[in-house]
């Protein structure tokens, strides 16, 4: 199958990163000699640099007036800049806001209304997305970055933007010197799949909470002092903003990736002796598709915990990661709302193939039915969850939608699963996106990880669509490589699954709708279909 990585002693850093000679540390994780460093493109700066640009804002953005439990919105890339605003509106006590820069402006103004931002920092050729900003927004400009437009294709040239230019802004004013306020997370807006995006607002942790919460990232990411981390998604979303934003005091080396590319990523585990990534699962699904030529061209042995979530997994895709990048795979389940209730080591996970694992510390975990009571071991239901180490939180301004999903002092996204005898968790679908087809319910995510293993499919998508007869059937939306049938994928099934699982509806497509964290965007397929159906999707 996929090559293993070549085993051995760490590489020697390659031209442009002679400074961090390597010596092995205990535990094998490599040790510099020169001071820590966050590298993005070809430029890198030290983290005692970042840090002091870092005070500077906060100094600014408080003589803007942003305190605690004030908002920082920030419509930038994957850059230094995006650790300094973060960090500074957390020395204040304030909120960073991460804005999704894919968004419409009518949706960033949205987002600023609501969470009411003092401040935005925004990338000059974002600038255009704020054309419906509210007024009185202080405006903050960063020059896009090299590596950014080179991974974007964004014309070289000025991009006018009205505001301040962020270096000159933090130069114009000193280092903050008072004690910092209690850190808040990040306020992550969710996807919005069932209306507009809500904002999750969790108060500042306890010092209990804050230990605990290190000692949980320590055990599902892998952060610990020391690393040498990257950041290959964008860190507007919650899991990679959690991870980049933790890895900043933690890493010898930190390396922020403006956009994913699967060979680029190899290449920089390899040039910096990366230990420490988070993925997503698309993600693994591209660097596998890369030529087994090129999977060999790299030196990979330094990684000591990588971890994958945001969406599910199909096995056969871990699997082949794990044999070609050996036993160093962890997974979690949790979304922003709930924390990470439950962590899957690569032991864990090949002993029971297809489990997002056990409790983590201070979580509880119940799977209830319909009726509200909890279901036997082996039969599904509704996740309901909390974990002690995460402090109370609600959606900004909607307090009712956050008592809405709350039940008996336990939080549920709408996810479906079920634990073993052994406890351990399987996930079997999103709640909304299960289907009842005569009365029968069927779990989408299971046949997409039977499709996805299919010769010829790159991706897929299956959900329900309105049925006479039936209430729903099953649709598949493919996207496939040339040559690939209808007639292969439906028999690929059929020797796999239940005839009542294989969908009556094969649809092909040149891209299905997904998000940077690989969620796909299944109302987007599903809204077709259900337009003038007389009932909700």
């Amino acid at each position: 199958m996929e090559s293993r990585p070549r085993c051995g002693r760490l590489p020697r850093a390659r031209p442009g990163t002679g400074r961090h000679r390597a010596e092995q540390r205990p535990g094998g994780i490599p040790a510099v000699t020169a001071p820590a460093v966050i590298v993005s493109g070809d430029r890198q700066v030290t983290r005692d640099a970042l840090m002091a640009r870092v005070r500077r804002a906060a100094t600014g953005f408080s003589a803007l007036g942003v305190g605690p439990g004030d908002c920082v919105a920030l419509l930038l890339r994957n850059d230094f800049s995006f650790l300094e605003a973060s960090l500074a509106a957390t020395t204040l006590g304030g909120y960073a806001v991460p804005i999704n820069w894919h968004w419409k402006p009518d949706e960033v103004a949205y987002l600023l209304r609501d969470c009411e931002a003092r401040i935005v920092v925004v990338h000059a050729d974002l600038a255009h997305l704020l054309s419906e900003a509210p007024e009185g927004l202080t405006i903050l400009v960063v020059p896009t970055p090299p590596e950014a437009a080179a991974a974007y294709g964004i014309p070289p040239g000025q991009h006018p933007a009205p505001g301040e230019d962020w270096d000159a802004f933090i130069a114009r004013h000193a280092e903050w010197d008072r004690p910092p306020q209690p850190a808040r997370e990040s306020m992550i807006y969710t996807s919005g799949t069932t209306g507009r995006p809500k904002g999750v607002r969790r108060q500042p942790p306890t010092p209990e909470q804050a230990a605990a919460t290190a000692r949980n990232r320590a055990q599902i990411y892998g952060l610990v002092p020391g690393i040498r981390a990257l950041v290959p998604g964008p860190m507007y979303h919650s899991a990679p903003n959690g991870f980049g934003l933790r890895a900043v005091p933690l890493s010898e080396v930190l390396v922020l990736m403006p956009r994913f590319d699967p060979e680029e990523t190899l290449a920089l585990i390899e040039r910096h002796r990366i230990t420490t990534v988070f993925l997503v699962p698309t993600m693994m699904v591209r660097l596998l598709r890369l030529p087994e030529e090129v999977k060999r061209r790299y030196d990979l042995s330094s990684l000591r915990h990588v971890t994958h979530a945001a969406a599910p997994c199909p096995p056969e895709v871990k699997q082949a990661m794990l044999d070609w990048w050996g036993p160093v795979i962890h997974e979690f389940y949790g979304a922003t709302d709930l924390g990470a209730p439950t962590a899957c080591t690569p032991e864990q996970w090949l002993a029971k193939p297809g489990t997002v694992g056990t409790l983590t510390e201070g979580a509880i975990v119940k799977i209830l039915g319909a009726n509200g009571e909890e279901c036997p071991v082996g039969v599904p239901g509704e996740i309901f969850a909390s974990v002690a180490y995460m402090p109370d939180f609600t959606y900004n301004k909607r307090d009712g939608e956050r008592r809405a999903v709350e039940l008996g002092g336990l939080i549920t996204v709408g996810d479906v699963g079920y634990f073993d005898a052994d406890g351990y968790l399987f996930l079997c679908d999103r709640k909304r996106d299960m289907v009842i087809s005569g009365g029968v319910n069927i779990y989408p995510a299971e046949i997409e990880a039977v499709m996805i293993g299919i010769p010829g499919v790159l991706d897929c998508a299956v959900f329900g669509i309105p049925d006479a007869e039936y209430g729903e059937s099953l649709c598949a939306a493919v996207r496939a490589a040339p040559g690939t049938t209808e007639a292969t994928i439906r028999e690929a099934l059929k020797a796999k699954l239940a005839n009542f699982k294989v969908p009556r509806v094969i649809d092909f497509h040149d891209e299905l709708p997904r998000d940077d964290s690989g969620k796909l965007l299944k109302r987007k397929l599903r809204e077709p279909y259900w337009q003038g159906a007389g009932r909700a999707i």
